[in-house]
């Protein structure tokens, strides 16, 4: 096994076969296996985990079920995957591919959204994520949605931190820059839904994740209950049309 791809999950069955068939349609070579950490589902999550050969473990809150998963994960490399995040065909071999070439011990990805409107898109997205993160790459390395990692940094560094209220991915990819090489995958994007800013507030979601980026670089994680996060609700949210993959879903 090569690479293990680890998918936190909590009533993720509208958008999680969209992730799952994406990563099928590049399994060709069988060499990666897809762990599910699920912290409980009631519909249809682990159902349709299972049918697409999924290994499925408990979770909890993203950290946590990251962390399950880690445990699990029988591949080198690790790919750690929001389950409501998408790709374009071929990414998850072009990241392997320079992952090993940079001889990286970490990576992050650009984001960009999956629909576009007045508050988010390419702009916003490239002026408050993207270009800071190319930025402030050395001083304060970010990496949200999808992080690739060798297993051996993970367990080095104790893998994520559960206490963090938000952003322990940022904190995780702070943590290993400090041990191993991290770097920026270039060229490779992944596409996120813009449900929680739909559900949270455009302004209030914004904040909140300035503020934790800040507060971490200033006086350290945040773990106190200031920050509130919420996980799992976001499912209720509508499905958009995604212009950026091809969504098919085959799988019944």
């Amino acid at each position: 096994m090569e690479l293990s791809i680890i998918i936190p999950t909590l009533n993720e069955e509208k958008l999680l076969p969209f992730l799952l068939e994406l990563i099928e349609k590049e399994n060709v070579k069988k060499n990666i296996e897809v762990i599910i950490a699920d912290a409980g589902s009631t519909d249809q999550t682990v159902k349709i985990a299972k049918d697409y050969g999924c290994k499925i473990v408990p979770g909890g809150l993203p950290a946590r079920g990251r962390n399950s998963g880690a445990k699990h994960a029988t591949a080198p490399i690790l790919f750690f995957l929001d389950a409501d995040v998408l790709f374009k065909p071929g990414t998850i071999a072009k990241s392997l591919e320079q992952f090993k070439k940079k001889k990286l011990d970490a990576a992050s990805f650009g984001i960009y959204t999956q629909e576009k409107n007045l508050y988010m898109n390419k702009t916003t997205m490239n002026l408050f994520y993207n270009y800071p993160q190319k930025l402030l790459k050395k001083i304060s390395p970010m990496g949200a949605m999808g992080i690739m990692a060798k297993k051996s940094i993970f367990e080095k560094v104790g893998g994520f931190d559960e206490e963090i209220k938000l952003a322990e991915d940022h904190y995780f990819v702070k943590k290993v820059s400090k041990i191993g090489k991290y770097g920026i995958i270039r060229h490779i994007k992944l596409y996120m839904p813009l449900r929680r800013f739909r559900q949270d507030g455009y302004f209030k979601t914004f904040f909140k994740y300035a503020y934790c980026f800040w507060y971490m670089n200033l006086k350290g994680p945040v773990k106190s209950e200031k920050v509130h996060y919420n996980f799992g609700h976001y499912n209720k949210d509508k499905i958009k049309k995604k212009k950026h993959v091809n969504l098919r879903i085959t799988k019944k």
